[in-house]
């Protein structure tokens, strides 16, 4: 199998690399300031909304989503080596990318599995940049991250409805 990079890759690689000199590495700093002033550990530095809208300007967002009518359209095989290459500044480049996790897995769910009303409400938002998203789950009696512990069960009602019933108890968290 050949993994050589294709001409857009390697596009972007450098527009990438350039990128991460010109404006992450020396907001890394910044940031790091900016965050102790902060009020709250949940608000975000100004410098990372400054690196957003760089970022979108030059053409380096959402590169995660393989579906080019929300996202840049590549394959694993072309964005594996820009994430990499985001992966150098783990607290600063996903996010001013808008290609930080957990929002990069929900987003991909949203897109191929959101209907519209979904959509509208959390995709386009988190497209955008303006929110977080959060994935946790848990059960108080299985502190695992192995789905195959969980406890709680999913049955089709006994009335014979299209209903189901779920039994069990869960934990969740969400984001902002």
């Amino acid at each position: 199998m050949d993994f050589a990079f294709d001409a857009r890759t390697e596009e972007l690689r450098a527009k990438l690399l350039a990128f991460m000199d010109e404006h992450v590495y020396p907001a890394e700093a910044v940031a790091e300031e900016q965050r102790a002033r902060l009020a709250s550990p949940w608000d975000t530095p100004a410098v990372v909304e400054e690196l957003k809208a760089e970022a979108r300007r030059q053409g380096l967002w959402n590169l995660f989503l393989p579906d080019a009518e929300y996202g840049a359209g590549l394959t694993n095989l072309q964005y594996a080596p820009l994430a990499e290459i985001t992966g150098r500044s783990p607290q600063l480049a996903p996010t001013a990318l808008n290609c930080a996790a957990p929002d990069t897995g929900n987003m991909e769910v949203l897109a191929q599995f959101g209907d519209e009303r979904q959509r509208k409400q959390w995709l386009e938002p988190l497209l955008a940049g303006e929110i977080r998203s959060a994935f946790a789950m848990t059960e108080p009696e299985v502190a695992s991250s192995d789905a195959t512990n969980i406890t709680t069960l999913i049955e089709r009602a006994s009335d014979g409805t299209d209903e189901y019933v779920v039994t069990g108890r869960k934990w969740y968290i969400s984001g902002r």
